[in-house]
């Protein structure tokens, strides 16, 4: 096997019916800004650098359900966001338009669906 070329993650991509509108979610929720807007296609950029968070609009796009039963649309990723008061957190989670899930199966650990149906855990 050759050398590995040099890779790093630049970011995560999640579908949603309309890009612009979920992004705005993320916006509200992280307080990250746009780097990148275009029709159908939005970038975050995190203040303290990293990886970013997109969003593409996909006419196809079927909202997940979590948990998944056996024939439900599965989700295909989750995000972890860390946090230093879950309380504050949840209620500030709820203001920027999160749906707090019905099934919590941690007790420091509670999962939130965005407006198109991912699932993000908020965690201490």
């Amino acid at each position: 096997m050759s050398e590995r070329p040099r890779m790093m993650l630049a970011g995560v991509v999640l579908d949603a019916p309309d890009a612009n509108e979920l992004a705005a979610f993320y916006q509200r929720l992280l307080g990250w800004s746009a780097v990148e807007d275009e029709p159908g296609w939005v970038m975050l950029g995190a203040p303290a650098g990293g990886p970013g968070l997109s969003f593409q609009t996909e006419s196809a796009y079927v909202r997940p359900v979590w948990p998944a039963g056996p024939d439900d649309p599965q989700m295909s990723v989750h995000l972890d966001i860390r946090v230093d008061d879950l309380e504050a957190a949840c209620a500030h989670a709820e203001k920027a338009g999160a749906t707090r899930a019905d099934y919590q199966p941690q007790e420091h650990v509670r999962v939130y669906l965005d407006p198109a149906g991912h699932p993000f855990c908020l965690f201490l």
